[in-house]
């Protein structure tokens, strides 16, 4: 890419899309495009067509998704697996239309077998069942992995996916209902402590294992593949080692400074054992991470505490 390049960031207000925006800000990217929900719905297939023939994007970062954690994913199913899927298809679809020199399709470790081995392989796609609690959205992610392989070989376009695992940071979403752990448990801390309660309750037994990455190396990431990958097949983003969520309950305890009890409900369900991904491939481009959980947990109750009260954004 070209730094006066035209580029189009889809999501540009979530977590991934805000820090894809800030990193090409950074690097001098000087022609950024992107839309709210409101000004352009991307499950809206006129719109997009419409958008796409007037804004003629050259580089196209596919962030827009409907996410959740296991709370969202199992109550609204049907959502998931229909928006995602009329979302990534109109972009994909429209960007071949209109010529788009590269798109970059963001996915989630989410489409890998739940028993798949460990560290998971970029090969291991396929090759079993996935895990219940997410199946609606990993089929829809793993239908859009496919739609850019298979627009390759048809059309010859440059179309590249990457896997991110578990991601966090400014711009999350902290919603007890439809968060993902790593918020989830900042906001249940932070609350308990201005609340002075004396437990703070986890989910299930404590024991998967999890990995996580901070947004801001996933997008200085993804930049870095837009102008270095170029290869049919995905590629998983991650750091590469994981630690169980009892140990990232005691850290996120620690950064917030509560000095409650944890207890963990083992009534509700833990979801898939282990989630490490294999970061070989990424690492033979030249690219690993940078910044650690540690540092990471710190500055993303720092945001935190910024900019959300109550469970919502502050307009500042």
């Amino acid at each position: 890419m070209d730094l006066d390049s035209k580029i189009y960031v889809a999501g540009h207000r979530g977590l991934v899309g805000s820090a894809i925006v800030r990193k090409l800000k950074e690097k001098g990217y000087t022609n950024i495009i992107y839309r709210t929900s409101k000004e352009l719905d991307l499950t809206d297939r006129t719109q997009v067509d419409q958008f796409f023939a007037e804004e003629k994007p050259e580089y196209v970062f596919m962030a827009a998704a409907k996410v959740g954690g296991i709370v969202a994913n199992n109550e609204y199913p049907a959502d998931f697996i229909r928006d995602n899927i009329m979302i990534q298809t109109n972009v994909i679809d429209a960007s071949y239309q209109n010529n788009v020199k590269k798109l970059l399709f963001l996915g989630s470790t989410c489409i890998y077998p739940k028993y798949a081995p460990q560290p998971m392989n970029e090969d291991s796609l396929l090759t079993g069942e996935l895990e219940p609690t997410n199946e609606p959205y990993a089929i829809a992610k793993i239908a859009g992995i496919k739609m850019c392989e298979a627009y390759n070989r048809q059309y010859g376009t440059n179309y590249i996916s990457v896997m991110p695992t578990n991601l966090y940071g400014p711009n999350d979403n902290f919603d007890l209902e439809t968060s993902h752990v790593l918020p989830a448990l900042i906001r249940k801390f932070h609350e308990a402590k201005i609340n002075s309660k004396h437990t703070v309750e986890v989910w299930g037994t404590g024991n998967p294992k999890r990995e996580f990455l901070h947004s801001y190396d996933l997008a200085d990431a993804t930049v870095y593949l837009m102008n270095h990958y170029e290869e049919n097949q995905f590629v998983n983003i991650g750091v590469g080692k994981d630690l169980p969520i009892k140990e990232l309950a005691e850290k996120i305890k620690s950064v917030v400074g509560y000095e409650g009890e944890i207890v963990f409900n083992t009534d509700k369900p833990d979801g898939t054992p282990r989630k490490l991904v294999d970061v070989t491939k990424l690492s033979n481009t030249g690219w690993e991470a940078s910044i650690s959980l540690d540092e990471g947990l710190k500055s993303t109750y720092d945001w935190f505490l910024n900019n959300i009260e109550n469970g919502t954004r502050v307009t500042k």
